[in-house]
């Protein structure tokens, strides 16, 4: 069992499609303090499966992280447009598994806002200057 173990469960018993936390509530849930990296990082709240083994923890429990907001230490876990099964957190199969828009908000997460609704990878119609 994994140590991070406590997140997965407390994320796989939520029924809301967003669960707001703070850095210090998911200390509270799994009854340690986050690695220095977290608070410093970036990058280490990414979705990337192969990121670190809290990453398998989240996306185990069909959740993504979104929003992350390092100075104020807060982040939000949205579900997934999919539950992540444990035995498929492997880079290829977790991109398949979770859409393709989720893995673009989780990635750019509090950088950019897309709206509901909008498909970023639909053709707009214009006629860019590198295609003439």
């Amino acid at each position: 069992m994994s140590k991070y173990e406590p997140l997965t469960q407390f994320l796989s018993a939520q029924r809301a499609q967003e669960v707001p936390m703070s850095f210090t509530e998911i200390e509270r849930v799994l009854g340690f303090r986050l690695p220095t990296k977290a608070s410093g990082i970036r990058a280490w709240w990414s979705n990337n499966p192969s990121n670190n083994v809290m990453t398998k923890a989240w996306l185990a429990a069909g959740f993504i992280t979104e929003r992350v907001d390092m100075g104020s230490r807060r982040l939000v876990f949205r579900k997934a447009g999919a539950s992540v099964a444990p035995s498929m957190v492997s880079s290829a199969q977790s991109a398949r598994s979770i859409g393709f828009l989720d893995r673009i908000r989780g990635q750019l997460g509090g950088t950019v806002t897309i709206p509901e609704g909008v498909d970023i990878t639909a053709p707009t119609g214009e006629i860019w200057d590198a295609d003439r």
